[in-house]
């Protein structure tokens, strides 16, 4: 791993808090707009899509080319078992035309799966999961609102999946059929409007060009909370492509189970240089059951604790609260 692109990674992470919420929430959770995928699942008997159309130009000043990008990015996720574990698909379809000035009358094309995986995230430890732990400040707005130290823990999930390249797919020429993936995510809720992902991943496990993939993102909330923003940066590095990227942009949730999204990105790097554009939806196919546990079941905390001869206690202060009453 190079020692520039890890000082320029560390960098990014440092001045970049430039995303996205838990187990099943009765808003739809999505992963987009952005590349960072939250640490919560979508929930037991959840299906859900998360698709967008992207555009990308694309010049590579060293290979002397110009190039346009038209594509597609698809998401399938479904709560699988228990709220904590979801079964994901993630696809992206483009096709690339290409232009090589050097070459008077020469271009090309290039159409196939730039992403084709299949893989398993599983939470791992929730710091909500307790609801006595983390009810409201009902005296202090402020003390609801502001920053506070133990925000900063996160909520955290392990991915672990496969990528596919199938037939002869153009942008990983030589790749074995199966490779594998590996990924944490990390997931902090900083404030009632700003929420803190981030993710690094291990891919093409198995290939001649494994890669590193990290990305670091923030969404913050309006007054309005049916509109949000999100600014994200995201590192990649291998001996194939290594790079950083930039991206913003807006979400709208139309309905509990409905949101639209749109961002733009870039890149840092000349050759070559990216410019995107990406316009896309969430969608929801609420399935979700509430499990019913019989009181004799829970335990003696859950739906708050009763405490021995609480009922006494509060009866003789009722007695002792007559006593002092003076009847005119």
């Amino acid at each position: 791993m190079e020692f520039s692109f890890l000082r320029k990674t560390l960098l990014l992470f440092l001045i970049a808090p430039l995303i996205l919420s838990a187990q099943y929430t009765d808003v739809i959770n999505s992963n987009r707009p952005g590349r960072a995928v939250s640490a919560y699942a979508v929930g037991k008997n959840v299906a859900q899509v998360e698709m967008g159309l992207l555009y990308e130009q694309r010049n590579d000043s060293d290979q002397n080319f110009d190039s346009n990008i038209f594509g597609t990015d698809l998401a399938l996720r479904y709560g699988l078992l228990f709220e904590e574990l979801e079964i994901v698909y993630e696809g992206s379809f483009i096709s690339q035309n290409i232009d090589y000035s050097s070459l008077l009358g020469t271009d090309g094309r290039r159409t196939d799966f730039s992403r084709n995986r299949v893989g398993l995230k599983y939470l791992v430890y929730d710091p909500f999961k307790n609801p006595e732990k983390n009810k409201p400040n009902l005296y202090s707005w402020r003390a609801n609102n502001v920053f506070q130290w133990k925000n900063l823990i996160p909520a955290v999930s392990l991915y672990g999946g496969a990528t596919f390249t199938v037939g002869d797919n153009p942008f990983y020429v030589g790749d074995p059929v199966v490779a594998y993936r590996g990924a944490v995510a990390t997931q902090s809720r900083l404030s009632p409007r700003f929420v803190l992902i981030s993710n690094i991943a291990y891919d093409r496990i198995g290939t001649d060009f494994p890669e590193w993939r990290y990305a670091l993102s923030v969404t913050h909330a309006f007054r309005n909370p049916k509109w949000s923003v999100f600014l994200e940066g995201q590192g990649i590095n291998s001996d194939r492509y290594s790079d950083i990227l930039a991206r913003t942009g807006l979400a709208y949730l139309f309905s509990e189970n409905f949101q639209a999204d749109f961002h733009l990105g870039s890149n840092f790097k000349s050759a070559p240089s990216r410019i995107f554009a990406v316009a896309g939806f969430s969608y929801r196919l609420d399935f979700h059951k509430d499990k019913l546990i019989p009181i004799d079941e829970q335990s003696a905390g859950q739906n708050g604790k009763i405490k021995k001869n609480s009922n006494k206690k509060k009866s003789k202060k009722r007695d002792k609260k007559n006593k002092d009453d003076i009847d005119f």
